[in-house]
């Protein structure tokens, strides 16, 4: 009975489950590709049968190592191997922008991904268990809500993508032993050991630390977002419910808005926001103008202004005006 719980999960069932159930028919399908173990241990599980012909890679070359293009050219060779064509995008990264180099990154890569793939296209990424729990609690540190604290999805779109995570509730160490198992080689990002960057500190100190006293936490701290996410999939169907009142064209009306408490006021404002992929604004602004929406008089027009654009309210009716 021990040796079943100590048995680690299969990759491979875990991911051809995934494909079976979310990735019916003959279209194209993505793969992130990064040359590092987790997307190299994906890609050696989706060239074989479980997307036969279907499978593409991409992979991101952020330019801020020096061995960028010997990690592109590992990438190429691999996908070589396995005869899965590969798309290699150079980016430029804005170390100035204010949001770190992580996120910064982070934000070229995906803006790279919606410009050189399909619409709607179908792009899978290696997230493993370990990194939702690094998610979650990276986000719960930083006060984000419950979106935050949901971390990633299986299944999500964004900027025009369906992003898909197989692997995400698959441990660390059961892609540690399909890699050894399979003799896989991968290239290792030295950045990675950088504790200055947040995640890796949480990963390498934190992490380390609290797993001596609860040996179980990657796995908690994951079926926690789980949980999470369900209590955000409710909020959007109420959100959705809210908006259907309320909505009058692309606006919304002033007085059904009024109608509606203020934690569901500002539930739909949120909604709406993703609705539209703007960035909702940190708390403290959008409880602010949650109120000044129940109480404005007749003749003020309060306004939120976002980098994506502003909300404003004029002759009772909220509008959500995209920036120019």
């Amino acid at each position: 009975m021990a040796g079943s719980r100590n048995r680690l999960p299969d990759p491979a069932a875990r991911v051809g489950a995934f494909v079976a159930a979310r990735l019916a028919g003959s279209g194209p399908v993505w793969l992130a590709l990064s040359g590092g173990r987790d997307s190299v241990v994906l890609l050696h599980l989706l060239a074989g049968e479980l997307v036969p012909g279907r499978l593409r890679a991409i992979h991101v070359d952020h330019g801020l190592s020096p061995n960028a293009g010997a990690w592109a050219d590992f990438c190429r060779s691999t996908c070589a191997a396995l005869a899965v064509p590969l798309q290699v995008v150079p980016v430029h990264v804005e170390r100035s922008s204010g949001q770190g180099l992580e996120a910064a990154a982070r934000a070229a890569r995906y803006a790279a991904f919606a410009a050189h793939l399909p619409p709607a296209a179908d792009l899978l990424l290696a997230q493993h268990r370990g990194d939702q729990a690094e998610t979650l609690l990276f986000n719960l540190l930083r006060g984000s809500g419950l979106a935050g604290a949901a971390a990633m999805r299986e299944v999500r779109t964004q900027a025009g993508l369906r992003l898909l995570r197989p692997l995400l509730d698959v441990p660390r160490a059961a892609i540690d032993a399909y890699a050894a198992t399979h003799g896989l080689t991968w290239i290792d990002d030295e950045s990675n050991d950088d504790r200055r960057f947040s995640r890796n500190f949480l990963r390498h100190e934190v992490l380390t630390v609290i797993a001596a006293r609860f040996p179980g936490v990657e796995a908690n701290l994951a079926q926690a977002a789980g949980h999470f996410g369900e209590a955000v999939d409710l909020l959007d169907e109420i959100a959705a419910s809210d908006w259907a009142a309320v909505r009058v064209g692309d606006a919304a009306a002033l007085d059904g808005l009024r109608r509606l408490s203020f934690a569901r006021l500002k539930n739909l404002l949120r909604w709406r926001l993703r609705q539209l992929g703007w960035q909702p604004p940190v708390a403290a602004r959008l409880d602010e103008f949650a109120r000044q929406l129940l109480v404005a008089a007749p003749d003020r027009h309060p306004e939120l202004r976002l980098p994506a654009g502003r909300l404003r309210l004029s002759r009772g009716r909220l509008h959500w005006l995209p920036s120019e």
